[in-house]
């Protein structure tokens, strides 16, 4: 909401645009404070000061996201009243300008925009070289020594930095004339350098491809304004591969021909006639693959990207392969007297396996590749436990890992053995590209991968080619979780190929028959509305409006749960949302927690970066690979908080789940976002001690029972629902959408058979 306005005069406004817009105004003015900023639509409530305004502020509104705190602005736009808040400048556009006061010079020196200037930095360097300092770090940087506390190497360092804003802002100049904010135009700069402009101008589309932020949409707007025509075969091929690589992000590893061109056609806003001579162009070019595959009764043509195509059949391989080796790493469980090793594990656990469990046991240790899967309460951490235990005692090497931090650290203390994630245990490098291969496999006897419903096609890929011959894997998950962010339904697709051995848990034990976490897991997947009285971990509390629900859910995360329970509210607590947007949703709630949580302190640094504010004690999540930050990289989903803060070095640190201290650069904040709240896909993996789960009508699209079944799934002592009745009672009963497109059973399938035929050829 727009906030109360300064004073109704048009101090420092001069009349006209060289555009001739009519009634438009521009006003030169320095950025204070921003008020209120949407990262999706751009929209920006700020406070400015003019020269001649004095300690008034005058409020502006519009597209500002990208403007930092301290910049000198020329807006262009026109005064309105505001029926509630008075007179405001209504922004249409605007350019950063360098300031011309010594005060205007020491507020944008000291706003942290060039690296290695602070505050106090700042002040010393205005106090010696008055309104000629700009001039100075242009022209004469090796003059910076004159300042007490410059030496040669800061001093570089700053004129360096001035070159480089210089250099951004020309291409944000260029990139700000065809709509394109100025945290992409610092992102392209990053990636392109000094070649940005000529790289935007001569392929746009590169950028889809080559920077993250930026999607079809951006490079086609670009495109579209430096004049590629609406119906060219490039735009068309750009937005095949665009629609191929949405419908990744909604986990699939292909689209069915017909489909791709549908959505295509949606897209482009083209004639449909248009699209299937630029699918086969791009099938000859290489830029995807075609192939049919069985669906149902019949075939259907699909289209792939072909990094999932290529995972796809690789993947299939890699097992196939282990399945079949003739090795085995493991060789003293063949013959082993079962009764004798049960009962030594019983006195060494103290506890006896079920049927089920046991069975599973002895799939793990006999079989190359064995897939356990059940729900909550029904024995699979036990399970894995105990298939550690017997393969330690005969000395073979054990190699834990699960996809995320947490889930490392949690099976780390259920076997007492180490754990890794998967990207630390591959030791993937700048790239993505992983040390241990097929090439330079994992030393290794055993492989557990806990957690494998979130490990997508990609990454499962990787991991089984670094999988040694004669080594044992054992994939343990729950299919009835959501599957994987990324693409693929891997451990499903498994489950469903009958090469592939399998155990399913279905015994819930009478101690978890106490848990209503557990008891209503359960009720849930079958489509039964839970238990929400009698459970001392279980509750519901019920309002039936999205506003309300969203100050509920704070009310219960910073004051209700610690009061009750003694529970740290950042640390311990989760709220896990259906969605992103809307008033209960993980964007608003974020916010909300934060100022909770994280209050705006004077005496304490924080960044704004388009709609958030990153402040020290912030939890934050990772919002992509990146696979040059830390020891071993930086994952999608990573969680952490923010330990440190400089303005002066223009960076953060956030402390992660693996405890690694991690910097991010300024321009780096878009990789992170506020964790206080995350959608419930982005929780796959991890488990918390409390999950707070806002259930609102306002979702009503994505109340779906594997959805709901899988955040009361991530809670180990503790859920809350907060929200409405019928929010609850529609999550229960929709079973949830159709599978994704995807051929992992048929290739395990099919290869599994013609290898078999080939066997029964050579013997004949």
């Amino acid at each position: 909401m727009p906030v109360p306005g300064g004073c109704g005069t048009m101090t420092g406004v001069k009349d006209g645009r060289s555009d001739g817009s009519a009634g438009l105004r521009e006003l030169e003015a320095v950025l204070e404070r921003i008020t209120y900023a949407n990262e999706e639509t751009g929209y920006t409530i700020a406070r400015v000061a003019t020269d001649r305004t004095g300690p008034d502020l005058l409020t502006v509104v519009g597209p500002l996201l990208g403007a930092q705190i301290g910049e000198s602005l020329r807006l262009t736009g026109r005064w309105t009243t505001h029926p509630k808040y008075g007179r405001q400048f209504e922004v249409r556009s605007y350019t950063t300008v360098l300031p011309a006061t010594v005060q205007g010079i020491r507020r944008y020196l000291g706003s942290g925009l060039i690296k290695g200037i602070g505050p106090v930095m700042a002040d010393r360097m205005v106090e010696h070289f008055g309104t000629d300092i700009l001039r100075v770090i242009e022209e004469e940087p090796a003059r910076l020594v004159e300042v007490y506390g410059l030496g040669p190497k800061r001093s570089k360092r700053i004129g360096e930095a001035w070159e480089e804003q210089k250099a951004i802002k020309e291409v944000m100049v260029f990139l700000q004339g065809h709509d394109v904010s100025t945290s992409l135009a610092v992102r392209i700069y990053k990636k392109y350098g000094d070649q940005s402009i000529e790289v935007v101008r001569k392929d746009p589309y590169r950028l889809a491809a080559d920077v993250w932020g930026i999607g079809f949409r951006t490079a086609d707007t670009i495109a579209r304004a430096l004049g590629m025509p609406h119906d060219a075969p490039e735009r068309i091929k750009a937005g095949l591969r665009y629609t191929l690589s949405q419908a990744a992000d909604n986990g699939h590893c292909y689209l069915p021909e017909p489909n791709l061109v549908t959505e295509a056609v949606k897209i482009l806003e083209v004639p449909r006639e248009l699209v299937p001579p630029c699918v086969d162009d791009a099938v000859a070019a290489e830029e995807v693959v075609r192939e049919r595959v069985p669906v149902g009764d019949g075939e259907v043509p699909a289209v792939y990207l072909p990094p999932f195509h290529r995972a796809e059949r690789s993947l299939a391989g890699g097992l196939l392969d282990l399945l079949r080796a003739k090795e085995d790493r493991l060789p003293a469980f063949q013959d082993v007297d079962w009764d004798r090793a049960l009962a030594w594990l019983r006195r060494r656990t103290g506890a006896d396996l079920a049927p089920e469990q046991e069975e599973a046991v002895r799939l793990a240790l006999t079989s190359r590749v064995a897939v356990l899967t059940g729900g909550p309460g029904c024995g699979k951490s036990f399970t894995v436990r105990s298939v550690v235990e017997l393969a330690a005692a005969r000395k073979a090497k054990v190699l834990l890992v699960a996809p995320t931090g947490r889930a490392a650290k949690r099976l780390a203390e259920l076997t007492g053995h180490d754990a890794a994630t998967v990207h630390r245990l591959l030791k993937l490098q700048p790239g993505g590209e992983p040390e241990f291969d097929r090439d330079n496999p994992l030393d290794a006897d055993l492989i557990v991968v806990d957690e494998t419903s979130m490990v997508d096609v990609i990454l499962a890929n990787k991991l089984v080619k670094a999988v040694p011959r004669g080594a044992h894997l054992l994939l343990v998950g729950d299919v009835d979780q959501l599957p994987s962010v990324g693409a693929g339904e891997v451990l499903r697709d498994l489950l469903a190929a009958d090469s592939v051995p399998r155990v399913r848990l279905t015994k819930i034990f009478r101690q978890a028959q106490e848990s209503g976490i557990v008891v209503n897991a359960h009720r849930i997947n079958a489509g039964q509305p839970p238990h929400v009285r009698g459970f001392p971990d279980f509750y519901l509390f019920p309002c039936e409006d999205s506003e309300p629900t969203a100050e509920l859910t704070v009310d219960i995360v910073a004051r209700r749960i610690p009061r009750k329970f003694g529970l740290d509210p950042r640390r311990d607590v989760q709220v896990l949302t259906p969605m992103h947007r809307g008033p209960a949703g993980a964007g608003n709630l974020n916010a909300l927690l934060q100022e909770a949580l994280t209050p705006h302190r004077d005496d304490r640094p924080e960044r704004r970066y388009g709609g958030r504010v990153f402040r020290v004690g912030d939890k934050v999540t990772q919002l992509r690979n990146n696979y040059d930050k830390g020891a071993a990289g930086v994952f999608n989903g990573t969680v952490g908080v923010v330990t440190a803060l400089s303005l002066e070095e223009q960076s953060l640190t956030v402390r992660t789940d693996e405890d690694e201290s991690v910097p991010y650069d300024f321009a780096e904040l878009d990789e992170l976002a506020h964790a206080y709240a995350v959608t419930i896909h982005r929780s796959q993996g991890s488990e918390y001690p409390a999950v707070v789960i806002p259930l609102t009508t306002s979702s009503w699209m994505m109340l779906q029972r594997n959805l709901l079944y899988t955040a009361v799934t991530r809670a180990k002592k503790l859920v809350v629902l907060a929200g409405s009745r019928r929010a609850l009672a529609a999550a229960v009963r929709t079973a949830g959408t159709g599978r994704r497109h995807t051929s992992l059973t048929h290739r395990m399938e099919s290869r599994a058979e013609s290898r078999e035929n080939r066997g029964e050829n050579r013997a004949v």
